[in-house]
């Protein structure tokens, strides 16, 4: 039995949903332990592109049972829609494929009209970049003790009363400080009512699966969302999202014991991208990033919005080894740089004289910060079809031995193009 965790090493969008589907082939069991419909996970599969937004990556197995944790917010609706895409495409989805923690918290139609009205609100400077879709004031009910839970769609009657109190607090605030309409509770109210009748018989305690799979010596594999520098605790604060990335929430998120967990792999792109606002160190604004932007198709499956793109930040990607505790890395996109005459890696930062080996706290600091980069030579040769190491260009793999000496970690995956099949598995982490 091995338990092996996926998480995003810089702003997200790395590719962890096709390195989850890689690593599915040898679990058991894939737990998706945090976020919400703000992050988007793409995979192409015999050249059919699928896109999961709650559900975890590994459902495209037919024999994986897959797993939503409590520290995950549901959309219901999403959810829904999910399941039911998948239905039509000939993947039945029951409760022997998907279970949901009883404990994850609800994202209410006043949670999305709240996030639209207060980044309205911002001034230009200020505004996050939310992605409109309820996740921030989710979570702020589930800290505050008000949120709404899924399994309490079990009981009517709690159910009504939460909502009740609810739907009064929010339409205070919501007409009174931003002048915005104010939710149903009737309409509201029908429309869980329908999705408590449809998702019933995927609720479950998590926590009591996942310690019967450990025990019963199954593969388990946690899915992370985001990146590490939009951990609520350790990112570009404000400039995250509303909850930890990083790989310690695999156990918070859904209830299984830290002394468990035998492997962290981080997804590392060879080059950095970030979506929305907030500091970007490495970010290019000339040929070379409209060119990565283009080549490496960065646009956004949930958003839509096109991704800033820059050279590959070591900085961002020795904190994401520190926090996470990393065994191993996954590598992604190294096909996006090739033809690139000099590759460029940012080592450290110079802040007004001073180097930094880590990003600073201070957001004003963060996005003050001037890279200081080492250059290599890149490749000019078409590496997509190449799935043996060895075989890639001399250049391409003195690129990622460079990854691993400066962060001091080993890379267990090469990805050379956005198929299932265009990935080098170099060493399993769930052989332990």
């Amino acid at each position: 039995m091995s338990s092996v965790v996926v998480v995003g090493t810089q702003w997200g969008d790395e590719g962890k949903g096709k390195i989850v589907d890689l690593l599915t082939r040898y679990a058991d069991c894939i737990v998706r332990f945090q976020g919400g419909n703000n992050a988007g996970h793409t995979l192409i599969v015999d050249g059919e592109k699928f896109v999961f937004h709650i559900i975890p990556s590994g459902i495209l197995y037919e024999n994986k049972r897959c797993m939503i944790g409590n520290g995950v917010i549901i959309d219901p609706g999403v959810l829904l829609g999910e399941i039911n895409e998948l239905n039509e495409k000939g993947l039945l989805i029951t409760p022997d494929r998907l279970i949901i923690s009883e404990n994850a918290h609800l994202i209410m139609p006043y949670h999305q009209g709240m996030d639209h009205a207060k980044e309205a609100s911002l001034d230009a400077g200020k505004k996050i970049g939310t992605t409109g879709r309820g996740i921030g004031p989710c979570y702020m009910d589930k800290v505050g003790r008000t949120g709404i839970k899924i399994g309490d769609l079990l009981d009517e009657p709690l159910f009504r009363d939460k909502l009740q109190a609810n739907v009064e607090e929010m339409n205070f605030i919501l007409t009174t400080k931003y002048k915005s309409a104010p939710v149903s509770f009737d309409t509201i109210y029908s429309e869980f009512q329908s999705f408590a009748e449809q998702l019933t018989p995927f609720i479950a305690n998590v926590s009591v699966e996942l310690d019967l799979a450990r025990k019963s010596g199954k593969h388990i594999l946690f899915e992370g969302a985001q990146g590490t520098q939009l951990d609520i605790d350790h990112g570009t604060y404000p400039f995250v999202t509303s909850s930890n990335t990083i790989a310690g929430n695999a156990c918070n998120g859904s209830g299984f014991g830290p002394a468990h967990i035998d492997s962290v792999i981080g997804i590392l792109k060879a080059y950095t991208t970030r979506v929305g606002e907030g500091p970007f160190p490495t970010e290019l604004f000339d040929s070379v990033g409209k060119e990565l932007q283009d080549k490496g198709g960065e646009v956004g499956a949930t958003t839509g919005r096109k991704r800033r793109c820059g050279w590959l930040d070591g900085v961002v990607a020795t904190d994401a080894t520190r926090l996470n505790g990393l065994t191993g890395l996954a590598i992604t996109k190294l096909d996006v740089l090739s033809g690139q005459k000099t590759l460029k890696v940012a080592t450290s930062y110079d802040l007004d004289g001073q180097k930094l080996a880590a990003m600073p706290s201070n957001i004003n600091q963060a996005a003050r910060v001037t890279p200081v980069y080492e250059e290599m030579p890149g490749w000019n040769e078409d590496i997509t079809a190449i799935r043996d190491f060895d075989e890639l260009p001399v250049k391409a793999k003195d690129y990622v031995k460079r990854i691993e000496d400066f962060t001091g970690v080993e890379p267990v995956i090469v990805s050379v193009g956005p198929d299932r099949d265009e990935t080098m598995l170099l060493k399993n982490p769930f052989d332990q």
